[in-house]
């Protein structure tokens, strides 16, 4: 995967956090306004390009938990569409970056890390009252 062009997000100020991740080894970046943040790389469903973004993470059993939430938008972001195709995403946790699979948890699980991530970051309640779709929360396990 890292021998590819990755194409970062879009948004400008997240382009600019990646980069910053990335040129520093998570030096600078890693805390993002107080909250820790990973970035994944997913292969897009459509393009079959790589694609980057920075998420709000929280630890789990050895794991990574992420959220879907696109602040509560009615769809599910881009980079977890292209997650559902492509489990496979490519980590990078401060300077360390590893192969991880992908999986949506529900039931007892996804309301453990739920709760677990608005410890964390707690505007993810609000987020979900937003909208009409249960978002999403992603465990990723080292392959």
């Amino acid at each position: 995967m890292s021998n590819e062009q990755v194409t970062d997000s879009p948004t400008s100020w997240v382009a600019d956090h990646i980069h910053q991740y990335v040129e520093s080894g998570g030096e600078e970046g890693h805390m993002w306004n107080g909250y820790p943040t990973l970035l994944i790389t997913t292969r897009g469903r459509k393009s079959g390009k790589l694609r980057r973004s920075a998420l709000i993470y929280g630890e789990y059993d050895g794991g990574y938990v992420i959220v879907a939430s696109k602040g509560g938008a009615p769809e599910d972001p881009l980079w977890y569409r292209n997650m559902q195709a492509d489990p496979t995403v490519e980590v990078q946790v401060r300077d360390e970056v590893f192969t991880t699979k992908a999986q949506t948890v529900e039931g007892p699980l996804r309301e453990e890390l739920w709760k677990l991530m608005a410890s964390i970051y707690p505007p993810y309640d609000e987020y979900q009252t937003k909208t009409d779709r249960q978002i999403p929360v992603v465990l990723l396990t080292r392959a």
